[in-house]
């Protein structure tokens, strides 16, 4: 299963590991204009929780999914403000 979204900007933090998925996320979703939303690809599993925790408590962001596929985990996060 794939998600279908309108992709604005996909942020490649594969091979970092914790805090740094979050940290780039945080400082790529500030760059988008709302309701776009960013693609984060990252190969450390504890970002499957970190962008959850971290979209859950931060207003003006949405997690629309996450999916993993094989090594990566695809989270897919909009900003809503």
């Amino acid at each position: 299963m794939s998600a279908e979204y309108d992709i604005a900007e996909t942020l490649d933090v594969k091979g970092a590991s914790c805090p740094m998925p979050v940290v780039k996320t945080k400082s790529a979703i500030d760059d988008l204009d709302a309701d776009e939303v960013l693609e984060v690809l990252a190969t450390d599993s504890g970002s499957m929780s970190d962008i959850d925790g971290w979209a859950d408590g931060t207003d003006g962001v949405e997690l629309l999914a996450q999916e993993e596929s094989g090594d990566v985990y695809k989270h897919y996060v909009r900003k809503t403000e």
